[in-house]
């Protein structure tokens, strides 16, 4: 085992890519009438699909994002 730090970067590019994902995951549970924020934080939290719709191919969506860089680049941008 090191003690040394390991780092951990994404692209700007992915981080883009990640928004436009998210963003039409979170209309397709509004559209559902669930209720966003809850239904992302379950899967991001579990990474249980199930947390999201089929509704607009939201769910095969979501997966394409690594939860990994997904919580990074959300802590990035909270910290902003």
């Amino acid at each position: 085992m090191t003690d040394k730090t390991i780092q951990f970067s994404i692209k700007d590019e992915n981080e883009a890519e990640m928004k436009k994902i998210l963003v039409s995951v979170y209309n397709s549970l509004v559209e559902k009438g669930y209720n966003p924020t809850s239904q992302l934080v379950g899967y991001i939290l579990s990474e249980d699909p199930t947390y999201i719709t089929t509704h607009n191919n939201a769910r095969s969506l979501i997966r394409r994002i690594d939860r990994d860089e997904l919580l990074q680049a959300l802590l990035k941008s909270y910290l902003k």
